[in-house]
């Protein structure tokens, strides 16, 4: 039993030593290479905790899911500006009685985060609004997420983690106007009487922080949550998707843009797309019988690009052939199955198919069998003088 603890104990210690520590304020973390579709980065990712206004992002999904026409109008009333300056909240700065569109709503709910453009998109959608937020976290089959306001309150029964808050994003992302929305620095109410700025670029600016791969996102804070954010960028032909909360709150520095430039750049400056197969070069070569051809190189059928690290140990890269290890002009067809692992990971499982027709060689037939062929000869001569003898003694 102690041999096992200690083998246990052995066996964290390197799992631990292999996980990415990065020095950054936020708690918690998640970083995905929305390209190959691959997390890439994780800090307590599924630990449940407050998200402060990244709870809009789920709200601007039941409104988008909901509303198709975002040119409709919305008239503000009292009720949606209501508590929200007692609470010290953020708001757009629509006034009562002002006559805006869902697509107006939604820029204030995204860029400046605006409690009052949740209120009003909420109240203005068919159905309980809270229902819906939770009815769509099950739909996603978010395991540890529930919701009990639009804005972002702090909250015992408003929390998420940055894994499942990573479902929500990507399932935005696939919304061409939300994309436009949190890419967008600056926007003027339809009226013209309002204009939102991004809130991540405007405090990047502030600040002196050059985040230039970072397209856009949505900012978060509370006293329970601290600083969020969550963020999409791109670096050549690398798409990301950042989300990270309880980073520290306070006056002097943006902790959660901070943190998103660490991770952004180590990433950008270490990884990049590698080709760690490549079709082209052959990763085995089999044995041929009585062919003029000495051997056949068989090849992988496709290219494999994979995000690793800059200096990744092609070493690491293994075939496991299974199939044929020699071929003869009556060899059709497939002749085996690669498995291409990189680290121990399966990667992909290829067919291998014989390619070129492979030529007999009479030559190659006689050098290889040339002992069995004399033997042959010398017995079909003894054959045939054991014949003509007979025949003379009759």
């Amino acid at each position: 039993m102690k041999k096992l603890i200690v083998l246990l104990l052995c066996l964290l210690t390197v799992t631990n030593a292999k996980a990415l520590e990065l020095n950054i304020n936020s708690k918690n973390a998640i970083m995905y290479n929305l390209s190959s579709n691959e997390i890439i980065y994780e800090k307590q990712s599924e630990e449940k905790v407050q998200i402060a206004s990244l709870t809009k992002l789920m709200t601007a999904l039941i409104v988008l899911e909901k509303e198709k026409d975002l040119d409709k109008q919305v008239i503000i009333t009292y009720d949606d500006l209501k508590g929200l300056a007692e609470e010290n909240l953020v708001t757009a700065g629509f006034t009562p009685g002002s006559a805006v569109t869902y697509r107006d709503l939604l820029y204030a709910l995204l860029l400046p985060s605006g409690a009052d453009a949740a209120k009003a998109l909420s109240r203005n959608i068919d159905g309980n609004f809270i229902e819906l937020m939770n009815k769509k976290s099950e739909e996603l089959k978010l395991q540890n997420t529930h919701f009990d306001n639009e804005i972002g309150l702090d909250s015992d029964e408003n929390y998420s983690t940055v894994k499942d808050l990573s479902i929500v994003f990507k399932e935005l992302l696939k919304n061409d106007e939300f994309k436009k929305i949190i890419t967008t620095n600056e926007y003027k109410t339809s009226d013209g009487k309002l204009v939102f700025n991004s809130t991540i670029q405007k405090n990047a600016a502030k600040y002196g922080i050059d985040i230039p791969y970072i397209l856009g996102g949505k900012t978060g804070t509370t006293d329970g949550a601290g600083l969020c954010l969550a963020t999409i960028g791109k670096d050549k032909d690398i798409d990301f998707m950042l989300i990270t909360t309880g980073a520290q709150y306070d006056k002097k520095r943006p902790h959660n843009i901070d943190d998103a430039k660490i991770i952004y750049d180590y990433f950008i400056e270490n990884y990049s797309n590698q080709k760690v197969v490549d079709k082209k070069i052959s990763f085995k070569t089999l044995k041929t019988k009585y062919t003029k051809e000495d051997n056949y190189k068989i090849y992988p059928t496709k290219d494999i690009i994979k995000y690793l690290p800059n200096d990744y140990d092609k070493e690491k890269v293994v075939y496991k052939y299974n199939g044929l290890e020699e071929l003869n002009t009556t060899t059709k067809g497939k002749i085996g199955t690669v498995k291409i692992y990189y680290d121990s990971k399966l990667l992909d499982t290829q067919k291998i198919y014989l390619k070129n027709k492979l030529h007999f060689s009479l030559e190659k037939f006689i050098k290889i069998n040339i002992k069995e062929i004399m033997i042959g000869f010398i017995l079909l001569i003894l054959i045939t003088l054991f014949i003509i003898k007979k025949k003379r003694a009759h």
